[in-house]
């Protein structure tokens, strides 16, 4: 706890933000902008849902060629639309379990529930409609799931994140345990996800750039290339963010929480938050 107070001290110093315990969710955001408005100051901040490649104009280039013209999940979202409109075996389909029918609300995840007091991510409730409808849970990370969370994602591409915390004391629980999360250091590397992706990003990891925390859940599901490796079909190289928050956490030799329950459901809730503002640009393609 000390070393996530002095983090959170040092970011607000270098802002000029007061540094408090208590500082909400929007003196958060204002400081998260402020930070990267300052670090990169010719980047647009609607540039940041392009990650890394807000930053590199070379990487930017070659990122561009594959998006404009052979895109490799480019049969991701039409898999998941097929997928979506299947019926179940008592022949509702997704639509029956969202607003909108499901069309241009990836924006508003993650959510929180006033019910339960949980958070609901998009691929939680994705799964939970299909229990709700007598159909067995998908797996969380990859495959089929990843793909009817592109295809929902899509028809929200153009829409600005808009993830709410409202004011009751059981979301901003989860707020805070998420902002901890990611300002926390962990793993026998002893990395926390700000010193990657705050402090660190558009420096070198080996021959990658770190990319900046700011934009990162705009584009997911995403195609990576390691993912893809010795794979094929439509979703090969295709994965959710609590995907990547595990790779991650492996790559500092942390042992990775599970996927959608409540460390993770949090990291993201504080992580999306974040991004408030931005527009969504699913699925993408990143290193």
């Amino acid at each position: 706890m000390k070393k996530l107070l002095l983090i959170i001290t040092t970011l607000s110093f270098i802002i000029g933000i007061p540094a408090t315990g208590m500082a909400s969710p929007s003196d958060d955001l204002t400081a998260f902008r402020a930070y990267f408005k300052n670090k990169f100051p010719n980047v647009a901040q609607d540039d940041y849902i392009n990650g890394i490649y807000a930053l590199d104009a070379e990487r930017r280039a070659a990122w561009k060629e594959f998006e404009d013209f052979a895109p490799p999940y480019e049969d991701a979202a039409p898999y998941g639309k097929s997928l979506f409109n299947k019926p179940f075996k008592n022949g509702k389909t997704y639509a029956s379990c969202f607003e909108n029918n499901g069309i241009g609300i990836r924006q508003n995840y993650p959510r929180f529930n006033s019910k339960t007091g949980k958070i609901v991510t998009l691929e939680g409730a994705i799964n939970a409609c299909r229990k709700s409808n007598g159909e067995k849970k998908l797996g969380w990370k990859k495959g089929k799931i990843a793909a009817i969370s592109a295809y929902m994602a899509s028809t929200s591409n153009g829409k600005r994140i808009n993830v709410k915390i409202p004011n009751d004391p059981r979301a901003l629980k989860i707020y805070e345990r998420g902002k901890s999360h990611f300002y926390a250091k962990r793993g026998q590397l002893n990395f926390s996800c700000a010193d990657c992706h705050v402090f660190g990003a558009g420096s070198s990891a080996r021959a990658n750039l770190l990319s900046p925390a700011l934009g990162h859940v705009t584009h997911f599901p995403v195609w990576r290339k390691k993912w893809a490796k010795g794979k094929s079909g439509p979703t090969a190289g295709l994965g959710t963010i609590q995907r990547r928050y595990g790779g991650c956490n492996k790559q500092v030799r942390a042992k990775p929480f599970k996927a959608q329950k409540a460390e993770y459901n949090a990291l993201e809730y504080f992580h999306a938050y974040m991004s408030n503002g931005l527009l969504v640009n699913s699925p993408g393609l990143r290193q």
